[in-house]
């Protein structure tokens, strides 16, 4: 039996932050006081004046495990995450080959089993042909269905009607989107060339992967789900346009459909395009100041409710080439979290809600078993943070494979200083000990409402 005794730390939970100790019996929390805890343990870590989260759940990272890995892979990206305070990630089925199967998916299940630093859980992506295996899928073993139904990275495109009508109808788990319409999308690209020939100019994407695109697929997507009594989820919304369809969804509505936002586009603006060019090319585009500040004001008013990363590395060199040839994605996942503790200190947002977006939601809308929560007999999935320590990201302390970040010499007040994941320390400090992620449970243990 081990025990660990956190004491003295700022818990911030449930919407209350409060001075307190935590107790960690083995893999789990065994009390949570306001007052300091008095045991004999094997570790005690003194956390006077340090905040004290729920480990982040991050619902969509792209660890490129299998088939791209020069870029990333389970036990690299899962190894930033929890530097990052990362405990627990959903990762996403583009890979090569692409995770359609559920005896792929498996494979990746046992190799994560193997190397991750953090818990984690994988999507099936969907195709327009593989209907049959979705409703094969068990809900406990699997978090939800991806369906790209614009293109991204990789060739999974779903643009039959027919096929979404059945995923939206037969789907057994929740059904999670990449919104962007590619009709739309192709139409634009062919303006681009037609007038920048080759060379088309990176201010030039959210133009391309405009609003309108974004607005009309996340529209006839909200319709099928309506229609079908689905459980949807719009990933990285990236417009002001798409917030109001969700705000004239009725309170009943939004609890079937719901939508993530992602740190780059609550960071970033088209203005940065200038500075940071294809570096900061994603899919769906980072938009405008106003579309920024519609998001920000979504995820206050509670209209959004995840904050994920899309956390999707590419090679320095993939990232350099030309517009048309250059992969969108960036890395992110190390540095979510105190990217959005920077916006705290900027009063946009809370640290009440940073936990309530990062932390409880995602465990609430995917139903997974005891995370989530500074709660007795959850499981102990624990960041700590050091408020009063300043961090400048370095090439010598990001920990990607890939080796870069879009971040690279940005200052944070807040660092990341401990990570606990299942009870043990993994990262500390700046030294990573040994993985401990685990399989990710589903639809059994509810978290509390």
């Amino acid at each position: 039996m081990s025990k660990i005794v956190i004491q003295n730390g700022i818990i911030v939970n449930e919407n209350r932050t409060f001075k307190g100790s935590i107790l960690i019996v083995n893999d789990q929390i065994q009390e949570i006081s306001e007052t300091p805890l008095h045991y004999k343990t094997d570790v005690t870590i003194d956390a006077d004046g340090k905040l004290i989260f729920p480990g982040i759940i991050d619902d969509q990272v792209h660890f490129r495990t299998p088939g791209l890995t020069h870029k990333g892979d389970i036990e690299s990206e899962s190894k930033s995450a929890v530097a990052g305070g990362v405990t627990s990630y959903l990762d996403m089925p583009n890979v090569n080959p692409p995770t359609t199967s559920i005896e792929l998916l498996q494979q990746k299940v046992e190799l994560a089993n193997q190397v991750s630093w953090a818990n984690f859980g994988f999507y099936l992506g969907a195709t327009n042909f593989n209907i049959e295996e979705i409703k094969k899928i068990n809900p406990k073993e699997i978090c939800g269905v991806k369906i790209f139904m614009g293109s991204s990275t990789g060739n999974m495109l779903v643009d039959n009607t027919e096929t979404l009508e059945q995923i939206f109808a037969q789907s057994p788990v929740l059904i999670a989107i990449h919104s962007e319409d590619e009709s739309i999308i192709r139409r634009n690209i062919s303006s681009s060339i037609e007038r920048y020939c080759e060379n088309i100019p990176m201010d030039q994407h959210p133009k391309i992967r405009s609003e309108e695109a974004c607005y009309k697929s996340t529209e006839k997507a909200i319709e099928m789900a309506l229609r079908h009594g689905s459980k949807l989820h719009i990933l990285h919304i990236s417009t002001a346009k798409e917030i109001e369809l969700l705000k004239s969804l009725t309170s009943q509505q939004r609890e079937k459909i719901t939508a993530e936002v992602c740190i780059h586009h609550l960071w970033f603006t088209q203005d940065d395009y200038s500075k940071l060019g294809t570096l900061i090319k994603w899919n769906p585009a980072i938009k405008t100041t106003k579309d920024r500040e519609a998001l920000r004001e979504a995820v206050r008013d509670n209209i959004i409710s995840i904050i994920a990363t899309d956390h999707a590395p590419h090679t320095l060199e993939e990232k350099q080439k030309p517009y048309l040839q250059c992969p969108s994605g960036a890395p992110m996942v190390q540095h979510s979290l105190i990217a959005m503790l920077e916006l705290v200190k900027q009063n946009i947002f809370t640290y009440e809600q940073i936990v309530e977006k990062m932390c409880h939601a995602p465990a609430r809308l995917f139903n997974i078993d005891r995370r989530g929560y500074l709660k007795e007999n959850y499981f102990a999935d624990i960041t700590i943070v050091n408020p009063r320590k300043e961090i400048k990201i370095t090439s010598d302390n990001i920990f990607y494979k890939c080796g870069w970040s879009p971040l690279l010499n940005e200052k944070f007040s807040h660092t990341v200083e401990t990570t606990i994941v299942n009870g043990e320390i993994v990262y500390s400090q700046g030294k990573f000990f040994k993985p401990n992620g685990k399989k990710l449970i589903f639809n059994t243990l509810k978290s509390p409402s």
